[in-house]
């Protein structure tokens, strides 16, 4: 073979290789699921491809609502009693601590991953944090008593809060920081999630044990479905196809259908199921059961429980990157 064919014969080796490489490191990224354990004070980390715990961060003191950097890199951590840990997920390890307010409870990301909003109970806002600095960029005030969960929709326009004494979910315009309106749900309003369109959002109201489904243009309620006992947790899979609600009172999990708004499967799980979250591709939920110490772990696609991880103590939530 002469010098003029192979040198592209290796330089098209050479694209072909950094391609594989490429595909592999995108197929085989490890996905980890973070699990906040109240009483323990610490975050366990689950490997989602062999589901087994494979670490343990400690130094937070009552972890619940958590939210992880776009870049994988940092995940914020509420932290009792006021503040906010930003946890540096390469040295595992509690990085700075940013004060927020009495009592900080769930917390999620932006879209652009600029912005972690957190519910704080008992100053009665959401605290924006800068995820460039790790510091408080400011204070929304909202309507509702004990806001538990601040939620951003996915185009990144609105920012739901739930009321969990006001029977409200509160509606934040981002742009201006302000609240621009309130819709009424049912007893004690805890979490929710947006359509991928964010034409819809779901809310799950415990002494109502009744999910509540939101027109976000009209910011009216379009559908109510009964679910279990004690509608808790909800988690959107990432196709908007289903959505997930645990039912605390019930010890299970219903699959919500969001063509017809019906439940179309429940499935059992540990002793007082809170918060979840799905893979990035939505084949697996991975379910905190509070009083099991336990992660259950729910095949989608089957809708069958496929094993219980054992945790801390308390666990409130999980964030999967």
């Amino acid at each position: 073979m002469d010098a003029a064919m192979s040198l592209p014969l290796a330089i098209t080796s050479r694209v072909c290789a950094f391609a594989l490489l490429a595909v592999c490191t995108h197929a085989c990224a490890q996905a980890i699921a973070y699990v906040p354990n109240e009483r323990s004070g610490t975050i366990s980390l689950i490997d989602t491809r062999t589901d087994e715990v494979v670490g343990e961060i400690k130094g937070v003191n009552r972890p619940r609502g958590l939210a992880a950097s776009r870049d994988g890199r940092q995940l914020y951590v509420t932290s009792q009693p006021r503040s906010v840990v930003a946890v540096d997920l390469t040295a595992r390890r509690v990085a700075s601590s940013i004060t927020v307010g009495d009592s900080p409870e769930g917390a999620s990301a932006s879209p652009d991953g600029r912005w972690i909003a957190v519910a704080v109970e008992d100053t009665q806002s959401v605290a924006l944090v800068d995820t460039a600095t790790n510091a408080l960029a400011g204070e929304i005030k909202v309507q509702g008593k004990n806001p538990e969960h601040a939620v951003f929709s996915p185009d990144g326009k609105w920012l739901y809060v739930s009321s969990e004494d006001g029977e409200t979910v509160d509606v934040i315009d981002v742009a201006s920081r302000q609240q621009v309106g309130a819709i009424t749900v049912g007893r004690r309003p805890r979490g929710m999630a947006f359509t991928p369109d964010s034409r819809v959002a779901y809310v799950a109201c415990e002494i109502a044990s009744t999910v509540y489904a939101i027109d976000v243009a009209q910011r009216a309620v379009i559908a109510t479905i009964k679910a279990g006992e004690f509608t808790n947790g909800v988690a959107m899979r990432p196709d908007g196809m289903r959505v997930y609600v645990s039912n605390g009172r019930s010890g299970s999990v219903s699959a919500i259908d969001t063509a017809s708004n019906q439940v179309v499967a429940t499935v059992p799980v540990g002793q007082r199921p809170w918060n979840m979250a799905l893979t990035p591709d939505g084949s697996k939920l991975y379910v905190a059961n509070g009083r099991s110490n336990s992660v259950s772990v729910i095949d989608t696609a089957t809708n069958t429980r496929l094993k219980d991880i054992a945790v801390g103590e308390l666990p409130w939530g999980v964030a999967v990157r």
